[in-house]
């Protein structure tokens, strides 16, 4: 099989398959069924000649990651809909930090709702929902996936200026209103290029169960597409966060230094009072969070920036149809992960959870006075909206 030539191509015809794709690999006892070997012929064009090329996986592969799935959905839809749930009910949580907490749950709530497709198509065994469930999957994919890139960019900003910054304007609600609306301005090109294939398309990838953007066709179009995608999807919001949770720390451990050169002059042991002194401080807790929340989006996302990379400019014989579900795999984990690190720890969040789901069993006391801050948005909670 030939890939199309880049030199040549249109943006029309530049998506053809090779003629000899096959629908069917059996012609034998002893012969192998590759990928796409039930697809009608009709939908081939939509999928990359890359992935036709490898056998069919196990049933029990596409089984697995089926059921994995569903227990991805379970949890990130119950973890999230709780979030936004609290958040939307609760007056004293309707802060302009939060918002975008609350976009971010958003987010990874509609990621997750596309996964029953996925579902269907593992027990399937195949491109089963068709280029229409792929269109579906894919536009619910990047709006969430691109826009939970974005937001948590935001939300490192959000905890630079109130930390580092205290004094600094305060974030309000119409001013949070617009930023996230800057964030869905930012995002929704990007959704609609590939949608329209102005720019780039969606299409199957792996064991033709899962969708996004074309990264694996060798055109000029696509490779300019992907790299273009890498820097403004990927390396903006991934520079923005590393700067400011590190501008955090930077600030956390400053404040800390400055309170032990305090303690020395006073000749004290700690300037903490007996209670405290075996607890970490509001601004430690603050600094590991935003070490996770760093990591979290790293886990994410790095899996895939590398995938599309090395499927565009790289060797794509390192891409097989296994590979490329880890990333898919790290999103879905992420999204499972993102309600609990960024409001399940919440202690105002929790306390209303305790009030509005007792049957929960959560034990939350009620914050001490002076500890207005907390590992997560508790540290923003008090501004003026």
């Amino acid at each position: 099989m030939e890939y199309p030539d880049s030199a040549d191509c249109s943006n029309d015809t530049a998506w053809l398959p090779v003629a000899e794709a096959r629908v069917s690999g059996v012609s034998g006892p002893t012969e192998t069924r590759l990928l796409g070997w039930n697809v009608p012929p009709e939908d081939l064009p939509h999928i990359p000649t890359h992935w036709l090329v490898y056998p069919e996986p196990d049933p029990l592969i596409n089984y697995g990651l089926g059921i994995l799935y569903i227990f991805f959905f379970f949890f990130a839809v119950v973890g999230n809909g709780i979030v936004i749930y609290i958040f939307l009910m609760a007056k004293n949580l309707r802060t302009p930090s939060n918002i975008f907490v609350v976009n971010l749950a958003m987010c990874d709530f509609v990621m997750m709702l596309k996964t029953p497709i996925f579902i269907y198509n593992s027990f399937k065994l195949g491109f089963a929902s068709g280029p229409l469930g792929c269109q579906i999957f894919s536009i619910m994919g990047s709006f969430s996936g691109i826009g939970a890139g974005a937001t948590n960019a935001v939300i490192a900003y959000d905890r630079y200026m109130t930390i580092a910054k205290p004094f600094g304007s305060k974030m309000t609600r119409g001013k949070a209103i617009m930023i996230i609306v800057l964030v869905w301005m930012w995002v929704t090109p990007w959704v609609v290029f590939p949608t329209l294939e102005i720019w780039g398309r969606y299409v199957p990838e792996g064991f033709l169960t899962s969708c996004t953007f074309d990264y694996m066709t060798d055109t000029d179009h696509i490779r300019a597409f992907t790299g273009t995608m890498f820097f403004v999807c990927y390396c903006v919001p991934m520079t923005a966060i590393i700067y400011f949770y590190s501008q955090i720390v930077s600030h956390v451990v400053a404040h800390e230094k400055a309170l032990k050169a305090q303690a020395k002059k006073m000749n004290v042991e700690s300037l903490r009072s007996n209670e405290d002194k075996g607890k970490d401080s509001t601004e430690i807790r603050i600094a590991k969070m935003a070490i996770s929340l760093s990591f979290l989006f790293v886990l994410s996302w790095t899996p895939y920036a590398t995938v599309a990379l090395i499927g565009a400019f790289g060797n794509k014989a390192l891409l097989t149809p296994g590979v490329t579900m880890i990333p898919a795999c790290c999103c879905k984990l992420v999204a499972c992960f993102d309600p609990y690190v960024f409001a399940l720890s919440h202690p105002r969040f929790r306390l209303e959870l305790q009030k509005r789901m007792p049957w929960l069993d959560i034990k939350e006391s009620q914050p001490a006075a002076k500890d207005t801050a907390s590992t997560t948005t508790e540290a923003t909670s008090a501004n003026p909206d």
